[in-house]
């Protein structure tokens, strides 16, 4: 395999990383934020499971709760392709930037790779504004 086309897609927050890091690291908060999991997430042992919509039912198996920040999470489509997505929380003085590195998947186009980046853009941007008013 060769090494994807990569962005890292970042914001920052105005609060506490600490803060920001017990939120997002619960699956369950998640569909408040992630608008792909929108229809939310249910727990299946060590894994956790969501409507994909068209693309059907989504295996995702998070990093255990850690003192890094480290929010990686590997998501198995239902046709069994695996893709790792690695999401930290890092402080950036009294507040936090947020990272999600985006890989170009095999196949994937200019244009579909804008737009995985602006969806992520738009979900970080929502993350924000719960935060920020809590």
């Amino acid at each position: 395999m060769t090494v994807m086309a990569a962005r890292i897609v970042h914001l920052s927050i105005d609060r506490n990383w600490r803060h920001v890091y017990d939120f997002v690291h619960r699956p369950e908060n998640m569909p408040q934020w992630a608008s792909g999991l929108a229809s939310g997430l249910r727990q299946d042992g060590e894994d956790w499971l969501g409507d994909g919509g068209p693309i059907g039912t989504i295996r995702i198996r998070f990093a255990p709760q850690n003192a890094f920040g480290v929010i990686d999470h590997t998501v198995t489509l239902a046709d069994g392709t695996v893709v790792e997505n690695a999401l930290r929380v890092v402080p950036n003085g009294d507040g936090t930037e947020i990272m999600f590195t985006l890989l170009r998947q095999p196949g994937t186009d200019d244009a579909a790779f804008e737009a995985d980046a602006a969806h992520i853009r738009k979900d970080l941007q929502s993350l924000k504004a719960i935060l920020e008013t809590r």
